[in-house]
């Protein structure tokens, strides 16, 4: 067994299972625990996802926030176990792969444009909700 394979079987056991599955424009929240002396706390860093890097276990991404008018940029390691839970609020469509040109900016010009997904239409389905039904009363509303 060679030296490259014993590495590679060393870090399938410390890749996290459960990663959400997010892309760069993504607005994110990152949950991180801090370790105070002999407390553990949870501190939230929301904002927009502007690069992913790596593969593997070094995956590292780049959340950008403005915060009191100033931008902050951080950079998390995907598979780190102080990171305990990663939520996307709201899915970015982007047509770049690194979105560092919102470094400088502020105001609407830091926004990227939502996309639409069919994310909820697939939870109703998994809740076995008719989906077909909702649109029809819709179009009947929309008429009167």
């Amino acid at each position: 067994m060679s030296k490259h394979h014993t590495i590679q079987k060393l870090e399938q056991k410390q890749l996290k299972k459960n990663v959400e599955n997010f892309h760069v424009g993504d607005t994110i929240r990152v949950h991180t625990r801090i370790v105070e002396g002999e407390k553990e706390r949870t501190q939230i860093f929301s904002g927009t996802v502007i690069a992913r890097k790596g593969s593997g276990l070094s995956e590292t991404f780049s959340v950008h926030r403005v915060a009191y008018g100033e931008g902050m940029i951080k950079v998390f390691p995907l598979h780190s176990p102080r990171i305990s839970k990663i939520e996307v609020v709201k899915e970015g469509k982007v047509r770049r792969s690194k979105l560092y040109y919102l470094k400088g900016t502020t105001g609407k010009a830091a926004k990227v444009k939502g996309r639409v997904v069919a994310r909820k239409q697939t939870q109703a389905v998994e809740a076995n909700e008719p989906v077909v039904e909702q649109v029809e009363e819709a179009q009947v509303n929309s008429e009167s």
